[in-house]
């Protein structure tokens, strides 16, 4: 397994399948790239990255988007990459439009498991968020996935002040209703106005306090940036806490890789992205390896300057 300069080992690809999207939500952070073009990966490209991956010991996929339901060969690319052996688990984040149309497709597939992004309940307020987004559609993805097994399935909901802080409970009893565990995401500040970041941004440290006083376990996934899981009588509740916490970067096991194929190193810094569609086009295998292990060695916690 390869362990970055930082002593932390990668064993987790986050692969951006597509730029466009069916909704707009203001507070997207689109995977931290603001290069914007129709030069996606092909799925043998995702596969030759992540044969390349698993030879160095990467076990999960993650794909995202944009929307990744987008593409018309979802199903392809996740059976291709289900398919590579050292793979333990394909998953997927979409902002579930399209999901109860996919959701047994995409199990057949490979995919273990998929994240919902759902930030309120409220039809009305969704619509708003989201630039028009259809909530009904969501439920009914939602629903879906649960049903033919694509579980956990999370439903990702970021805290958002004057918005949706105040629906945390009914976030929590919608997800145990349908079978889900519910992540609620801290705003980050990534291409985003600061102006807005300064509006919305809800610190999750006093949600936390809460969710403790009524949790019967709490623990810590050391598989994932050392996220506290609160356990609920009904469900689990998640919280991903990334601002003014140090943890959450010394614990990071993530490489991500853009659309159009280039790895970055960390969601939170532009610029340092590792270049591969030159070798991936003239199937210079070797130069994709010496890119692949240059981006991991450029990994570094975003809290340290």
């Amino acid at each position: 397994m390869l362990v970055d300069l930082y002593n932390r080992p990668v064993y987790n690809i986050r692969i951006s399948l597509t730029s466009k999207c069916n909704l707009k939500c203001f507070y997207c952070h689109g995977e931290g790239f603001n290069k914007v073009d129709d030069e996606e990966l092909s799925v043998d490209e995702i596969k030759t990255i992540v044969n390349l991956a698993s030879s160095y010991g990467i076990k999960s996929v993650k794909l995202t988007g944009g929307e990744p339901l987008y593409r018309s060969d979802i199903v392809e690319i996740v059976y291709s990459i289900s398919s590579i052996q050292g793979i333990k688990e394909v998953s997927l984040v979409t902002n579930g439009q399209l999901l109860k149309d996919y959701a047994l497709k995409l199990k057949v597939a490979g995919l273990k498991r998929v994240n919902v992004s759902l930030p309120t309940l409220d039809a009305k307020k969704y619509n708003e968020i989201t630039g028009g987004g259809n909530i009904v559609r969501v439920l009914d993805g939602i629903k879906e996935a649960c049903g033919v097994g694509l579980n956990p399935v999370k439903i990702n909901m970021v805290l958002l002040k004057g918005i949706n802080e105040n629906e945390v409970d009914d976030m929590i009893s919608y997800s145990a209703k349908v079978g889900a565990i519910l992540q609620i995401i801290e705003l980050e500040p990534v291409r985003i106005l600061p102006k807005l970041y300064d509006e919305y941004h809800e610190p999750v440290d006093a949600l936390e306090s809460m969710l403790l006083k009524r949790a019967k376990n709490v623990y810590f996934r050391d598989d994932m940036h050392k996220r506290k899981v609160f356990e609920l009588d009904s469900t689990k509740v998640e919280v991903v806490h990334p601002i003014e916490n140090s943890e959450f970067c010394a614990n990071c096991n993530r490489l991500r890789v853009t659309y159009n194929g280039a790895f970055k190193p960390c969601l939170m810094v532009t610029g340092n992205e590792v270049e591969t569609k030159a070798y991936l086009k003239n199937k210079d295998y070797d130069g994709l390896r010496l890119a692949f292990l240059k981006a991991v060695m450029l990994r570094k916690p975003y809290c340290i300057k």
